[in-house]
């Protein structure tokens, strides 16, 4: 998970972008990095991989020209006529790999992958277009130069050649995936843990103070992956809750958020304890299939008449297929309750809250 530094804009010139037969010194690395595996057809790694490879060799001056200064929506970028249909394509498979309605927004960007890189371009040296990875352990990255022609960079060392990123708007994304599961945990019978249940009379929360998150290494090529949360526990009726909710302010890992949200809702929950998961979409994440497999695990949990813990449940309904990156598992926070206050660390070590109990008034 990276800064969102690509907020800060500065002028490029679309003669400096166009010198694409402008010589460039090789990465300087005793040995390329090993070319990665070919995504699996179909997976957004390979949509996103193929419309990078057609931007290097098609994309016009100006559209780079704008992606240097911030994330360009390629479905109304500039100078790009050509690359309509492909990208047009390119954005219909990605809401389908994503669990998206048809009917959604485009959804595909282009960025610079690091703003250091806009002293290269701006000196003439000739960009290279390459896609998200969708693996974070991958040990290089394919990117395409003007020709057609593969370079493979180290994942972990961002290259002083400058290279635009191919990805998806998690941002925008997010929120429709939510949506997606919440019909989904809906139509399969698993209640609303934050819709208000007596909320007339009030009810305590759980409020999030602070958050942060530890280094996650990240390759450099990856932009601010967008984290979400999701709730459960046993509702009113005795049967598996659960709710999703977005923390968007999460950009950087290693940094100190103040947020003030509220996580857990107790209004809705039988035992006055629920369970926490934090997850981060890096562009991968099928949202239908997850909350399918979610809530195929939270059904057949009982109510034994005392608390039982979610998460791992939650956890062992991802397929192993996804722990790569689709969609990445944060931490977790077992049994917050009424009374859950003070400095918590997740159960993987990998972030730590100060939460406090929350009134919420009558409406």
């Amino acid at each position: 998970m990276n800064p969102r530094a690509f907020r800060i804009a500065l002028p490029v010139t679309a003669l400096a972008l166009a010198a694409a037969v402008v010589a460039f010194p090789s990465e300087a690395a005793p040995a390329a990095p090993a070319a990665p595996a070919a995504p699996p057809p179909g997976s957004i790694a390979a949509i996103t991989d193929h419309l990078a490879h057609e931007l290097a060799t098609d994309g016009a001056a100006g559209l780079f020209s704008a992606a240097a200064a911030k994330p360009v929506n390629l479905s109304a970028a500039p100078g790009v006529h050509a690359l309509d249909a492909t990208v047009q394509r390119a954005n219909r498979d990605v809401l389908a790999a994503k669990g998206l309605p048809a009917t959604g927004p485009a959804l595909l960007q282009l960025r610079l992958a690091q703003p250091g890189m806009r002293a290269a371009l701006n000196r003439g040296a000739a960009p290279l277009v390459a896609a998200a990875p969708s693996d974070d352990e991958a040990g290089a990255v394919t990117a395409y130069a003007r020709d057609g022609s593969k370079v493979s960079l180290d994942a972990r060392k961002a290259p002083s050649r400058p290279v635009f990123v191919v990805e998806v708007d998690t941002a925008k994304a997010l929120p429709l995936g939510m949506s997606v599961m919440r019909k989904t945990f809906d139509a399969k019978g698993i209640g609303d843990a934050s819709a208000p249940v007596h909320a007339a009379d009030g009810y305590w929360a759980t409020q999030v103070q602070s958050v942060r998150l530890n280094d996650d290494k990240e390759p450099w090529v990856k932009g601010a992956a967008e984290i979400f949360g999701i709730a459960g526990g046993f509702g009113m009726d005795g049967k598996a809750a659960a709710s999703t909710l977005t923390m968007p302010y999460l950009d950087n890992d290693g940094s100190t958020y103040y947020p003030g949200q509220l996580i857990v809702h107790f209004n809705a929950y039988k035992y006055n304890a629920a369970d926490f998961v934090m997850m981060e979409d890096d562009g991968d994440t099928n949202y239908q299939q997850l909350a399918i497999a979610i809530t195929d695990a939270l059904l057949t949990i009982v109510d034994g008449g005392a608390y039982i813990p979610l998460v791992n449940a939650i956890l062992n309904a991802i397929p192993a297929a996804w722990w790569t990156d689709d969609p990445d598992y944060v931490d977790s926070w077992y049994t917050l309750t009424t009374n859950s206050s003070g400095s918590l660390n997740g159960a993987a070590g990998n972030g730590t809250m100060t939460v406090a109990p929350y009134w919420v008034a009558p409406v």
